[in-house]
């Protein structure tokens, strides 16, 4: 089930409606079944891995608890490294087998042909499930939480199967933490008008976002992307752009209605982006985007690596390992290992050329938060960005090289002049409607980076916040792209 289905919009409010009418100690069993008939709706089969995975990391947080009471540390220790260790191998076994393994072998055949090796890898058949990397994330992080005593093992396993399983963030994030999204499930909740209002507005934020801009922006990018070949580099260079507003909107739409949606029913999850075209570095960038995903990292990842505790060098090393494995994460191609090695570098360079870059504003007396920084740094930053998500949306790397080598010898600029601009899959009126929508996107960007605007329009007088609730909502329905007999489009990070 999309969110931005018409199923959805049954389905939200009658869950909702009944999860406030039902007595508390029912609760977590119907949003539990809601959760998983939200799944299902896409394939009811798939259902299962989830409750494996599920099973798997509760019984392995059982086992940790119970090894707390091993009186000898040296076996106590040893005893809670066997239960990750297993939770980790079967739960990546298992994301390995349906993400990755066609990948693995392609990539097998290729290095034995290579020696001289004739093989055919066997064909291999098998539905990437929505959302398994998250929900595989979350549930691992779980069990590490508890390894490191900063969780208590959760004795119910239909709470337990909630926090994993929860609606709203299940396919495509935030990926919450069991220290908060599990201990918000152990409290009742009770209906709240003032945060169901928030909620309901940040949704229709989400929608704004999704429907009008990047579902929109996805008719000029498709058009250049999946036809690469003799594209002038100039309209390349409009497409990488626009995809990564498309990304960001589309993405970054589908989070702000999942936070939306749990706030309404009195859960609280974590922001996952922060105005992240507003960076200054590609290290602020990260620190503004997909935050869950990269703090995730940080925590699991990175610090176990030894962090930036080992020195320089081992610290840069520890980055490049992240990022490639981000970039593997999201996908099972070369690309996006790419597009995660490229943040990898920007990150490297940026921390060896601090000192100088940082006498360099001094010598100028250029201040570090001053505007002037700003209006350098800031474009310069989503420039690298813009460029990394080439290769994120190209589907070859040969289709990517082609894409870089038309900007760089073919640029063609007077193929945007006059009607050239209405070629590539939005007409003039749906043009100056993404025109005009970006700008609103970047304005309330600007304007959040200063004030929150959802509670300051909360403070406002009944008839003005009504006005901008209608506003938005007719902004929705009028100028929202629903596709071809309303067959909605998925949301991107659902392939991941």
């Amino acid at each position: 089930m999309l969110f931005n289905s018409f199923p959805f919009l049954i389905f939200f409010p009658l869950v909702t409606l009944v999860y406030f009418l039902i007595p508390e100690r029912l609760r977590v069993v119907w949003l539990l079944g809601a959760s998983y008939y939200f799944y299902m709706c896409w394939n009811p089969k798939y259902a299962l891995l989830m409750l494996l995975s599920t099973t798997i990391t509760y019984f392995s947080g059982l086992l940790l608890r119970d090894a707390e009471r091993i009186p000898d540390p040296v076996a106590r220790q040893r005893r809670k490294k066997l239960w990750v260790g297993l939770s980790f191998g079967s739960n990546l076994a298992i994301l390995c087998t349906f993400k990755y393994l066609s990948f693995l072998l392609d990539n097998l055949v290729r290095l034995l042909g290579l020696a001289g090796l004739s093989v055919t890898a066997p064909a291999i058949d098998l539905l990437l499930p929505v959302g398994i990397s998250f929900y595989t994330f979350q549930a691992l992080g779980y069990t590490v939480d508890v390894y490191r005593g900063d969780t208590r093992a959760e004795p119910n396993f239909f709470r337990y199967a909630l926090f994993v399983s929860f609606f709203p963030q299940l396919v495509a994030g935030p990926i919450e933490r069991s220290g908060s999204l599990l201990k918000q499930l152990q409290r009742p909740r009770k209906f709240h008008y003032r945060r169901a209002r928030a909620g309901l507005l940040r949704m229709g934020w989400g929608f704004f976002q999704k429907l009008v801009i990047a579902d929109r922006v996805a008719l000029w990018v498709d058009t250049v992307f999946n036809d690469p070949a003799g594209q002038p580099g100039s309209t390349v260079a409009v497409a990488t752009v626009l995809f990564t507003f498309q990304i960001y909107c589309d993405f970054g739409g589908y989070s702000n209605i999942a936070i939306g949606a749990a706030q309404v029913m009195g859960i609280r999850l974590m922001d996952n982006f922060h105005r992240p075209f507003l960076a200054l570095s590609i290290q602020d960038f990260w620190r503004r985007w997909h935050i869950s995903l990269s703090t995730w990292f940080r925590d699991y990842l990175y610090i176990p690596l030894g962090g930036n505790r080992k020195g320089e060098a081992r610290a840069l090393a520890n980055l490049m390992i992240v990022f490639l494995v981000s970039g593997l994460w999201h996908g099972a191609g070369w690309t996006f290992v790419l597009w995660g090695g490229l943040h990898g570098l920007y990150q490297v360079v940026g921390k060896l050329t601090r000192p100088p870059r940082k006498a360099l504003r001094s010598a100028l007396h250029i201040q570090e938060e001053g505007i002037l920084r700003k209006l350098v740094a800031v474009p310069l930053t989503f420039c690298l960005t813009s460029f990394a998500f080439l290769f994120f949306r190209a589907n070859s790397l040969g289709d990517a090289v082609t894409l870089i080598r038309a900007m760089v010898l073919d640029w063609q600029g007077s193929a945007l002049a006059g009607e050239g601009l209405y070629q590539f899959g939005l007409d003039r009126g749906d043009f100056t409607v993404a025109v005009i929508a970006l700008a609103v996107l970047i304005l309330a960007d600007l304007l959040n980076e200063w004030r929150d605007m959802g509670k300051w329009l909360e403070k406002q007088v009944l008839p003005l916040r009504w006005v901008a609730y209608l506003l938005l909502l007719f902004t929705i329905l009028i100028f929202g792209i629903y596709g071809p007999n309303y067959d909605a489009a998925a949301f991107i990070y659902f392939a991941f």
